[in-house]
């Protein structure tokens, strides 16, 4: 049986900036992702403290919110068998330094701040990330 998921994946405001959404857009489809859904929006600062709710106890969650909402980004949805733990690959570890060679963050990132991509951590996360973008 196959195992098709779905994963938010953002692409955040430094790849943005630095006009990167197509190559980045461009290895996940080499990487058999299906983009379902996409869309470039500007978060408010609010809005990305309901998004990152989940790390509101965290010491880095002011600075991460100020950061999401600082310019645009691209939010999509991706899918395939396995996404999120094959987004989670893709994507490196958040520290850019410390990423594997060929993986996003790797390549692109600037910074464990400002480390280009978000991705779903899990299955329940996903759906509750791809429900806060993209509710019908």
């Amino acid at each position: 049986m196959s195992n098709i998921e779905q994963t938010l994946s953002i692409i955040k405001p430094d790849a943005v900036e630095r006009n990167l959404g197509d190559e980045i857009k461009s290895e996940f489809l080499k990487n058999n992702f299906k983009i379902l859904k996409e869309k470039k929006i500007k978060l408010e600062k609010q809005e990305a403290e309901k998004f990152y709710q989940v790390h509101q106890t965290k010491p880095f969650y002011n600075d991460l919110c100020s950061y999401l909402s600082s310019g645009p980004i691209i939010v999509m949805v991706l899918e395939k068998e396995d996404a999120i733990a094959g987004n989670r690959k893709l994507m490196g570890a958040t520290d850019p330094k410390k990423a594997e060679d060929g993986t996003l963050r790797k390549k692109h990132g600037l910074s464990i701040d400002k480390n280009s991509v978000h991705g779903s951590d899990s299955l329940e996360n996903a759906k509750i990330e791809i429900d806060f973008f993209f509710k019908d």
